[in-house]
């Protein structure tokens, strides 16, 4: 009764947080409000079936229609290939937001011909089937008390409602398996299922709970893979709420410490191959969305360490080339490379559901600390050798310039006849003269404090302790 009861308020903690219908839900699933930003134009060699091969699971879908709703000259055949991803699964409901996507966008051809009406009777029919069997199922284990068969019971009947589409069921059969878990894997299991459908949900300050529930939970060293999974989706929370920097840490932080009886602790690189987490990431994507925030927060000492010098986070890079060669040119100072290169992604990584309403920040935020980094070690320069370096116009160049003295992030005045750029260096004289004033002050104070204390001391103007308050009867000092 008390594990019932546990799990009931496990249950009514869920709902509270996650109350909303079927119509809401759709929502906010990944890629569900894309409509709002721009059209995105892909590079040339952007390969669909290629890119969604890298996924498994719903997510294909979810990125397929990303595509759709962003990029006008994908949308025809991004469509067809969610409608046939789509039938190849449970989730009827989804087919049908599908259709009425097709219907809305007016591609495909007329819906009647599209929709498959028995293919919806026939899966629906086969997922209450399956939903009765595994609920008896479970009912029977209740009865006979065994917790792994109750566990694997409510696990099952998660796995079934998040195949079917129905997430808010998912998460509360996910969080009861808490109370019949009895090793460290199965508490690790749990969360990792109640992240995934917090992911799905966008709902990212659950998913930030259950990670830190992972790590707590756990007595021993988790394993490498689960470790990836657990900073991936760190890094996802941080990349939603716009913090780039916390986001670039866990993405680029793919290595655990492994502690051996009687040897010192050693640091394990995790494999791309063994992340396993494409229903969510793909190891490619980690790679992008590591550097890009590393390369819009770092300082070069820590793109040093963390990234270019990294062996660990080198493997993932090696699955990109185009972002291995963009940090290496950014690194290296060859900003018109690096530049062009950006430009040519830009592209493909605004078609990602994850990064694309990010992209146009961390380009910014990449070009202003490319500015900062070219112009630092100058004492002036020319508006036009910097303009040809960034393959710009004088123009527009002066006027990121002045946005980055306005913003303080460049100490520089810009005259704008001779079209230089002049740093401003801080007056090191009179730096010199207050330094060394406030040095004598405090050196007067503290002089002035001794002579009194001297005074004080001559005079017998010390305070005495009382009697009561002296050293306890029988003390060598009590003798005289």
């Amino acid at each position: 009764m008390a594990g019932s009861s546990s799990a009931g308020a496990a249950a009514m903690e869920v709902e509270d947080g996650f109350k909303f219908g079927l119509s809401e839900l759709s929502k906010s699933v990944p890629g569900g409000a894309d409509e709002n930003l721009p059209p995105v134009t892909p590079s040339q060699g952007f390969d669909m079936e290629s890119y969604i091969s890298n996924y498994a699971g719903r997510t294909r879908a979810y990125r397929l229609k990303h595509i759709a709703l962003r990029c006008p000259a994908l949308q025809e055949e991004a469509l067809r290939m969610m409608l046939h991803e789509v039938q190849s699964g449970q989730n009827v409901q989804l087919y049908k937001d599908v259709l009425d996507l097709c219907r809305e966008k007016d591609k495909l051809g007329p819906i009647e011909k599209l929709r498959d009406q028995s293919w919806i009777d026939r899966v629906q029919e086969s997922n209450d089937k399956t939903l009765e069997k595994l609920e008896l199922d479970l009912c029977q284990h209740k009865l006979n008390s065994i917790k792994e068969k109750v566990r694997m019971g409510h696990n099952d009947l998660g796995h079934h409602h998040y195949n079917v589409g129905n997430l808010n069921e998912a998460l509360k059969c996910y969080v009861r398996t808490r109370d019949y878990g009895t090793t460290t894997k199965h508490q690790t299991d749990m969360c990792l299922n109640i992240i995934k459908v917090g992911i799905e949900m966008n709902n990212y300050s659950h998913v930030v709970n259950y990670i830190n529930k992972a790590e707590q939970a756990s007595t021993e060293k988790l394993e490498g893979p689960v470790v990836g999974k657990l900073r991936a989706a760190s890094g996802l929370a941080h990349l939603d709420s716009a913090k780039y920097k916390q986001a670039a840490l866990k993405f680029v932080n793919m290595k655990i410490e492994v502690t051996e009886p009687n040897n010192p602790p050693t640091i394990k690189n995790i494999h791309p191959d063994d992340l396993a987490f494409n229903q969510v990431i793909a190891p490619q994507d980690i790679a992008i969305y590591g550097g890009l925030c590393a390369l819009a927060t770092f300082d070069r000492a820590e793109l040093s360490s963390k990234v270019i010098d990294d062996v660990a986070f080198k493997q993932f890079l090696e699955l990109v080339p185009d972002m291995r060669e963009l940090i290496f040119d950014f690194y290296g100072s060859r900003y018109s490379s690096c530049l062009a290169l950006m430009d040519k992604i830009k592209g493909d990584v605004s078609l990602d559901m994850y990064l694309g309403k990010h992209v146009d920040s961390l380009y910014e935020s990449i070009r202003s600390r490319a500015l900062i980094q070219y112009f630092t070690p100058y004492a002036s320069v020319k508006m036009s050798l910097m303009a040809e370096a960034f393959s710009t116009t004088v123009d527009d160049l002066q006027k990121e310039l002045a946005q980055l003295i306005m913003k303080k992030e460049i100490k520089a005045r810009i005259d704008s006849h001779n079209k230089i750029v002049f740093a401003s260096h801080a007056d090191q004289e009179a730096s010199t003269y207050r330094s060394a004033l406030q040095m004598g002050l405090q050196y007067e104070k503290r002089t002035a404090a001794l002579l009194l204390r001297a005074d004080l001391i001559l005079n017998d103007l010390c305070i005495k302790a009382q009697r009561g308050m002296g050293p306890p009867r029988g003390d060598p000092r009590d003798e005289d």
